[in-house]
């Protein structure tokens, strides 16, 4: 066998989305040759998914002509040679616009290959005692077989030209009786999971997902996330991603003995599962934050501010942040004052408007809204931008209000004269009310959501279309 020795580690792509082709520096001398066969940091850093394999398979073959597959597994794998030449063949049998695209190669020692979840896989040794190995990143199981896809190492569409002819080649029975491409049905993606999702960013999920099968939603009837054996019987293999929309979010009686408790379950010790669950099946995470993790005296809060929570809510919002930043792959959304499908600030507004009512309201703490609508179009945005994994602030955006001059517009905007509407300050409105601190400035600085290439809508605009989604009589 002849091998080029010294050769460069470069990557090459081919038609197949993620399906990656490596020369790889094998060094020799008069006793052999050596090479590294697996290198994760100069792998990862030419952009191998850092997919960490768990088990090494060799497929040892005796003779020329032998001839394995096409199998699609559940799993990852990163293919090479350890000694003689193999004609190489790969199908995507996978959901989407690249199902039924082909490559081929031939392979010896100095190169390897990396082949994605649930692209065929194929093989036809070239010399005498071929050994080809592969590592993958899930263990084989008798479960597994079960989720394989299979495609006809003759199939017509693929036209896969091997080298030795079928008729003469090596196969076993079970390849031969494959099925056609037109009978394969491909292996489906891997789904985003989203958690609470009966709450008002869960809703307003569904409503961006609506249809698209490749994302699951659960209610805390479905899946309580705060029961650590609720995570034992799922199938994390299934999933690429988890969206976290369930919070305990009752900021004054989290105060009292009981919502104490409530809180650090759902907003500590359920996301502890999430996360424990993601570093151990390599998910990314996307969780919900707070600016109650603030103290509010800065009057804009940036990704980088430390955690300064004045009461029980911020306390166990900043304890699941810090949670959540030991996995990996992680997106922490920063939200404000957050306005969806349900009970909340705006629609209490628009009702006491409609009734005659004239409230007194907080002027002086500052902030914007985040309707779930942004919110859920933010997240998809950095999944499917695949943006650099950390935290992001994401609110609407526009000129920060009070919740005064919020509850003013909404009166305006169902057309009831805004000066109906009294401002008091914090202290003021709460002095004869047991209540939890509150943050007086909410503002978060928005520019590194904007760096990812998205821009949530300006609040002003985003309030006038809820409240007109509200369908109440006399709105303007």
């Amino acid at each position: 066998m002849s091998i080029e020795f010294s050769k460069k580690l470069t990557a090459h792509e081919t038609p197949i989305p993620g399906v990656v082709l490596y020369d790889l520096p094998v060094h020799g001398d008069n006793r052999g040759w050596f090479k590294e066969n697996w290198q994760r940091e100069k792998m990862v850093a030419l952009g191998l998914p850092d997919f960490r394999p768990v088990q090494n398979n060799i497929s040892f073959n005796q003779k020329v002509g032998t001839t394995r597959g096409i199998h699609a597994e559940p799993w990852d794998k990163f293919i090479s040679v350890a000694t003689g030449r193999i004609f190489g063949a790969w199908v995507d049998l996978r959901e989407g616009p690249s199902f039924g695209a082909v490559f081929t190669t031939e392979m010896d020692a100095s190169q390897a290959i990396f082949i994605p979840r649930g692209v065929g896989n194929a093989f036809q040794t070239l010399e005498d005692n071929t050994a080809y190995t592969y590592l993958v990143n899930d263990h084989w199981s008798a479960d597994a077989q079960g989720q394989y896809t299979f495609l006809n190492l003759a199939d017509e569409t693929a036209a896969i030209h091997w080298p030795i002819a079928l008729e003469r080649a090596e196969l076993s029975d079970k390849d031969k009786a494959h099925p056609r491409l037109a009978d394969v049905v491909p292996m489906p993606g891997k789904k985003i999971l989203v958690v609470g999702a009966d709450g008002q960013l869960g809703k307003a999920l569904r409503d961006l997902y609506d249809g698209d099968v490749s994302v699951e939603f659960v209610g805390r009837a479905e899946f309580d996330l705060a029961n650590e054996y609720a995570y034992k019987s799922r199938n994390w293999k299934n999933y690429s991603t988890i969206i976290n929309a369930a919070a305990y979010t009752a900021v004054d009686a989290a105060e009292t003995v009981e919502g104490r408790a409530a809180a650090w379950t759902v907003n500590v010790a359920a996301v502890s599962y999430l996360a424990k669950t993601a570093v151990a099946h390599d998910l990314a995470l996307v969780h919900i934050s707070s600016d109650y993790v603030f103290d509010g005296v800065r009057d804009v809060h940036d990704e980088a501010e430390q955690f300064t929570p004045l009461g029980v809510y911020g306390q166990t919002k900043a304890a699941g942040d810090a949670i959540v930043t030991v996995v990996p792959r992680h997106y922490i959304v920063r939200t404000s004052w957050v306005i969806g499908d349900g009970n909340n600030f705006v629609r209490t507004m628009a009702n006491l408007a409609l009734r005659g009512v004239k409230p007194s309201v907080v002027n002086d703490q500052i902030g914007r809204l985040s309707f779930t609508t942004d919110i859920a179009s933010g997240i998809r945005h950095l999944l499917e931008t695949g943006a650099t994994y950390g935290t992001y602030n994401l609110t609407n955006d526009g000129i920060p209000q009070s919740w005064a001059d919020i509850a003013a517009e909404v009166y305006e905007l169902v057309g009831v004269d805004g000066q109906a509407v009294t401002g008091v300050s914090t202290a003021e409105y709460f002095k004869d009310k047991w209540a939890a601190p509150r943050p007086l400035n909410s503002t978060l600085d928005l520019s590194k959501l904007a760096s990812q290439g998205f821009s949530p809508r300006d609040s002003k605009e985003a309030l006038k279309e809820y409240v007109h989604g509200l369908g109440l009589p006399n709105e303007q």
